[in-house]
C-alpha cells in the first residue's frame, strides 16, 4: 500500500468568520458556543488533487467539514477494485461513517484542490454534552449522509442510463444551489469515467448520454461547467 500522503499544515481561521458557517453551524448557536467549538476545530487543511484525506481502514479520529473543493468517497473490494460511493461538496461533513466501527469504511480523495476543517472527535464528543444545539446539528448531518447513500441506491435501481445521469446532475445542481450558485449551473470536477463508476455505467455510456442531452437542448457543457437549459423538474 502506498505511503500516506503528508498534507500541508493547518491554516488558522475561525468558525464565526467563515462564509460557510450558516451551513456548518445551527443558526441558534450563540457566539459563546461557537467560540467553544473553535477551540477544538483545526482550521484549515489544504489538499491537492488526488490527495487522500484518509484511507479505508484508517482509525477513526476526526470528522471533517469541506471548506472548498470537491471530494469522493471510494470503497475498495477484496480484489482491490475501486468503487465510488459518494461525492462531497463544500459545507458538507465527511467521516461520520467511521463512528460506529472506530475505523473509516471508505477512502476519501480530493477531486480538485480542496480545503477541509478537521474536528477531532474525542474533544468534540465531550464538548457536545454542553452544546445541545450543535449536537442536534451534527445528528442532522449524519442523517444527511445516510440520505445521500439512499439516493445512490435509488440511482442504481434506475435501469435507463439517461435517468441515472440526469438524476445525478439534478442532485448536484440542487446541492450547488444551496451554496449560492445559480440553480441551473454546476461544476463537475468528476470525470465521465468516474461518473460511470459512481452510477454503475461505462464511461463511454456516460459520454453518449451527455451528447444526447446536449443534442436535445437539455444541457450545455463547457469543459467542467454544465448548465441545465430546462427547469430542473422537467429533466427526468
Amino acid at each position: 500500500m502506498p505511503e500516506p500522503i503528508r498534507l500541508p499544515a493547518y491554516r488558522q481561521t475561525q468558525c464565526k468568520t467563515c462564509s460557510l458557517a450558516p451551513l456548518c453551524l445551527p443558526g441558534s448557536a450563540s457566539p459563546e458556543e461557537v467560540d467553544m467549538l473553535d477551540d477544538v476545530v483545526k482550521h484549515v487543511r489544504a489538499m491537492k488533487e488526488n490527495d487522500f484525506l484518509f484511507r479505508q481502514g484508517d482509525s477513526f479520529n476526526s470528522i471533517y467539514v469541506i471548506r472548498s473543493g470537491v471530494l469522493k468517497s471510494v470503497c475498495l473490494s477484496e480484489t482491490g477494485e475501486e468503487k465510488i460511493i459518494g461525492i462531497h461538496l463544500p459545507g458538507e461533513s465527511i467521516g461520520l461513517s467511521g463512528l460506529g466501527s472506530e475505523a473509516y469504511p471508505v477512502s476519501v480523495q480530493a477531486l480538485e484542490s480542496t480545503e477541509v476543517c478537521e474536528i477531532p472527535f474525542a474533544p468534540l464528543d465531550e464538548l457536545l454534552i454542553r452544546l445541545p444545539q450543535i449536537r442536534r446539528h451534527l445528528m442532522r448531518a449524519m442523517s444527511s449522509e445516510i440520505r445521500n447513500t439512499q439516493q445512490m441506491t435509488r440511482l442504481h435501481s434506475k435501469k435507463a442510463a439517461d435517468a441515472r445521469v440526469v438524476s445525478l446532475l439534478v442532485n448536484l445542481s440542487a446541492r450547488f444551489h444551496s451554496l449560492g450558485y445559480a440553480a441551473n449551473q454546476l461544476h463537475l470536477s468528476i470525470s465521465r469515467n468516474e461518473i460511470g463508476n459512481y452510477l454503475g455505467l461505462a464511461g463511454e455510456t456516460v459520454s453518449r448520454v451527455f451528447t444526447r442531452l446536449q443534442q436535445n437542448g437539455q444541457i450545455e457543457v463547457d469543459g467542467k461547467q454544465v448548465r441545465l437549459l430546462q427547469p430542473i423538474q422537467s429533466i427526468n
